[in-house]
């Protein structure tokens, strides 16, 4: 049940956060659709969440296809979400099943999944141990590749979805979370509204710890994650884009800075977070404007999918561009799927810049610029200047090229520049020492450095300090620390 704090709202919105798995397919039994076939399962195991499953299967899909878990929202069914979200258009195109968990008023009022519910939506226990029977069962019956499955939801869908990412790791291998929560952001009723509504405050490694407490002792890869959120969202707060974004990332092992962004269409602009190798890790959209609900973007093109609806938003097709992060349209999404940039050179440097120049890479949309092994910055041409480095210093750089899917390719080989000027030399000595070494002078009893005429004290031989020089002949204090 959702917490009673939340009905008034939700009644008003006509729907909460959309949780849980998605489940597709129609009661009254199978249905042909665009040549596959969509329908209740029955059987799949012991169901210990109370869920139903239902399934979509392209006509003619071989064995070892992938497979995607779709988690439909609050007041929602798997018959919405499979007719709204798009996601049998790429089933059919690109060649993968759907399975579409349904929950109903048994297990909620507002047939929402228990995002919230550690006796739910943990390792082994009720919802969260149904899907993963439907995915057993799925695998079995379809022959489908075990190592691409896939989970993504809306809301409390796609709070459930994050919980599945945690508690099986061994099972998926990529997620996507809309207008969602963190995983295991509560634990109980009570904590639900505030997950929606506020910032937890909590640091990236105490979301991570969330994660990696799901599924102790886990030791192997942990799954890739698109994360879409709306700017303008009231029932599931922006900031959850941005907790969710530092889970993962520290999970995953990178930085909260973006390696790379874009803009989509339906003002959305993707932040992409890329892991040592190059290949985006996590995927951040934000849709500035957007409200509450999963980002469709209804036509033939082949990025547009959905119908718009009640919380199926008309701005960009979110399920083309997750199936793509996850590879499904059959792009390469290993590391190096560009090459490498040739030519990267240096072309001008002063004591504080360092300009690059390379050659254009076909296919490229952008490039990333890395000092030594750390992303510095994104730029769509093929040159970069690099600012705020220190005179007479060594810097190497790397250069790698960016697609349309925000894959990073190979790097370039790395090239050296020096930044003109004197690099700062810096000295620790007694005050009286300073003055005979010249770097000070004192007057009255006092030391004063040279330069910048800071006091540093008596003029004796047991007061110490540190000085830096830069430029040469002018100090300054450093006892707190003398970068050169």
């Amino acid at each position: 049940m959702i917490p009673s704090t939340l009905r008034g709202l939700v009644r008003r919105l006509g729907v909460i956060l959309v949780l849980g798995l998605l489940a597709a397919g129609l009661v009254g039994g199978p249905a042909a659709a665009a040549g596959g076939t969509y329908q209740q399962v029955t059987g799949f195991g012991s169901n210990p969440g109370n869920l139903t499953m239902y399934q979509y299967t392209p006509a003619n899909l071989p064995a070892g296809a992938p497979l995607v878990v779709a988690l439909h929202g609050c007041t929602q069914t798997a018959n919405d979400y499979h007719a709204h979200s798009g996601w049998q258009k790429y089933a059919d195109l690109w060649g993968f099943a759907v399975v579409y968990p349904q929950t109903g008023t048994a297990n909620n009022s507002l047939s929402c999944f228990s995002w919230f519910d550690a006796a739910k939506d943990t390792r082994g226990r009720g919802e969260a141990a149904s899907v993963v029977q439907m995915v057993d069962h799925a695998r079995a019956q379809l022959g489908s590749d075990g190592r691409r499955v896939f989970v993504t939801g809306l809301s409390a869908g796609g709070g459930m979805a994050a919980d599945l990412l945690a508690d099986y790791p061994d099972v998926f291998a990529g997620g996507a979370v809309d207008s969602g929560l963190p995983a295991h952001c509560a634990t109980t009723q009570n904590a639900a509204s505030s997950c929606q509504n506020n910032s937890q405050n909590l640091t990236p490694a105490q979301w991570g710890d969330k994660v990696r407490a799901a599924f102790p002792g886990y030791t192997g890869p942990w799954p890739r994650v698109a994360i879409w959120q709306g700017s303008s969202d009231s029932t599931v707060k922006p900031v959850n884009g941005t907790e969710l974004r530092d889970q993962w990332t520290d999970v995953l092992g990178v930085g909260q800075a973006a390696t790379s962004t874009r803009n989509l269409p339906g003002n959305t602009t993707v932040s992409n977070y890329a892991d040592s190798t190059g290949r985006p890790a996590v995927a951040l959209y934000s849709i500035s404007g957007m409200g509450h609900g999963l980002a469709v973007n209804p036509g033939s093109g082949e990025s547009q999918c959905g119908t718009a609806g009640a919380y199926f938003l008309n701005t960009v097709c979110s399920s083309y561009h997750t199936a793509v992060f996850w590879g499904l349209d059959g792009s390469p999404t290993a590391p190096g799927a560009l090459p490498a940039p040739t030519g990267v050179r240096v072309t001008a440097t002063t004591g504080s810049t360092v300009s690059l120049t390379w050659d254009a890479v076909d296919g490229a949309v952008s490039y990333s610029v890395r000092r030594g092994g750390t992303a510095v910055g994104s730029t769509a041409s093929t040159s970069y200047t690099d600012t705020g480095l220190a005179p007479g210093a060594a810097y190497g750089y790397t250069v790698a090229a960016v697609d349309s899917t925000g894959a990073t390719g190979a790097v370039s080989a790395t090239v050296t520049a020096t930044t003109t000027g004197t690099a700062p030399r810096c000295f620790t000595a007694s005050n009286y020492s300073h003055v005979a070494a010249g770097r000070a002078h004192q007057s009255g009893g006092y030391t004063y450095a040279n330069g910048s005429n800071q006091n540093m004290g008596l003029y004796n031989v047991f007061t110490t300090h540190t000085l830096r020089e830069s430029p040469a002949g002018w100090f300054t204090l450093a006892d707190t620390g003398c970068p050169a």
